[in-house]
């Protein structure tokens, strides 16, 4: 895969680990999540500090060669897109019979390696996560796979993307539609600044979407 370069520090990366951004018909700069966007396209590393910085220091009118606007808040808008994205994913898996709900249906999909990944409500109480965090390192002692966990969303995002109320531990599936939903809560946990090594979940999710040119 070939390899882009962000703006803001000008280092190349492949590009799953960037954001790619478009100039739309009136100038204006438009994120390109499925860098399927026709136009001139830069590259940003995909954080929101990484983000903000480029929109505040101006650096895509320079990547563009033009004068461009932008959003109020393009950090956020971005945030946004990418937790519809993960929450449109998991809604799928939801339809696939892919999601269990609930500390002992997740405990039990946790400790018998069927699950891909966990997803605490930002409700849930320490000790309700930490008992399945407990699962999740017996799995990986016992040679298991290791099953990452994401806290990112709210009780009330959670049970609308899943159809249920009360949804504070849920776990996705392993399988063709839990590596969909890994792929795009991982997008917005690193979005966020999450942990590095749950960063690089993005690489075993493999790249669903073909690569685009640095600036087309």
């Amino acid at each position: 895969m070939n390899e882009r370069t962000c703006i803001v520090t000008r280092q190349a990366g492949e590009p799953e680990g960037l954001l790619r951004f478009v100039a739309g018909p009136d100038m204006s700069v438009v994120p390109d999540l499925k860098r399927k966007l026709p136009g001139r396209g830069c590259w940003v590393t995909a954080d929101r500090l990484h983000v903000e910085e480029a929109a505040r220091k101006n650096l895509f009118s320079r990547a563009f060669k033009a004068k461009v606007t932008l959003p109020d808040d393009l950090g956020g808008m971005v945030d946004m897109l990418l937790a519809r994205a993960a929450l449109g994913s998991l809604g799928l898996a939801r339809k696939a019979g892919q999601v269990v709900l609930g500390a002992a249906k997740v405990d039990s999909a946790v400790r018998t390696g069927k699950a891909a990944l966990v997803l605490h409500a930002v409700e849930a109480s320490p000790d309700g996560v930490r008992k399945i965090d407990q699962a999740r390192r017996a799995v990986v002692w016992q040679e298991g796979p290791s099953i990452p966990s994401y806290k990112l969303f709210s009780e009330a995002e959670l049970g609308l993307a899943l159809g249920g109320t009360n949804v504070i531990h849920a776990a996705v599936l392993a399988g063709d539609t839990g590596k969909a939903v890994l792929k795009r809560v991982v997008a917005l946990d690193r979005y966020r600044g999450g942990s590095p090594e749950d960063r690089t979940m993005i690489a075993a999710t493999g790249d669903l979407d073909d690569a685009a040119e640095d600036t087309e």
